[in-house]
């Protein structure tokens, strides 16, 4: 059995880019957590969407087979604010206490700056000397955030490994139905149809119906 952990900067995010394939390592019979560091809510809805984007990321866990959800509560769209190593050590302190061997986190050049604040602190904490169990480290791309990225680095988000995600795409489509206030109206990219779409066009790249793409930043064999 593998240990997987996903950090992710707000509710929805840990599914967005990974949610199938985390699925597909629960199916596998694989042990997987998610980190959820920021509420979601504060930057604009009323207070009490915390707790309800907070529930929203229980129920989808539970349709993805994610073994525990936790949400740390930072506030939303405010991560930059915090210091690096506060953000650094929540991480550190989730991770000691499962030891994984994969670990999924954001692209750090995505258009919200919270994403760049939790892959630069997921970084930090999955150095070698300080998680050695750690055998991959992959970067997911957030629909609606990724592909608004600033354009400072003209290769952007550039996959290296495709997930055939063809048996669990339906699993993340009814898990992101879960977060009922953060869909949106087709065209938009977390709409549940653009959703499929990009799935099937990251799986028209590599031969596969559907897939979830990674950009695989530290890989050991």
């Amino acid at each position: 059995m593998t240990t997987v952990a996903v950090l992710a900067a707000h509710p929805d995010d840990e599914l967005l880019g990974a949610g199938a394939t985390l699925a597909a390592h629960a199916r596998a019979g694989d042990d997987v957590h998610a980190l959820v560091l920021a509420d979601g809510a504060t930057s604009r809805y009323p207070d009490e969407m915390a707790a309800v984007l907070a529930e929203s990321a229980k129920r989808a866990g539970d349709v993805l087979g994610l073994t525990s959800v936790r949400t740390v509560g930072f506030a939303d769209q405010r991560l930059d604010a915090l210091a690096l190593i506060d953000v650094t050590a929540t991480i550190e302190a989730f991770l000691d206490g499962l030891r994984p061997q994969v670990v999924y986190t954001h692209f750090p050049g995505d258009a919200n700056l919270d994403h760049a604040v939790v892959a630069r602190a997921a970084w930090t904490a999955c150095r070698p000397y300080a998680q050695p169990q750690v055998r991959q480290f992959a970067a997911f791309e957030t629909p609606s955030s990724t592909e608004w990225g600033w354009p400072v680095d003209p290769a952007g988000f550039a996959p290296t490994v495709f997930v055939d995600i063809s048996a669990t795409l339906d699993v993340k489509l009814a898990a992101m139905a879960c977060y009922e206030t953060e869909l949106r109206d087709y065209p938009h990219p977390r709409s549940l149809q653009a959703l499929t779409e990009r799935a099937a066009f990251w799986g028209s790249r590599v031969g596969f119906t559907a897939a979830e793409p990674f950009q695989m930043l530290r890989e050991l064999r």
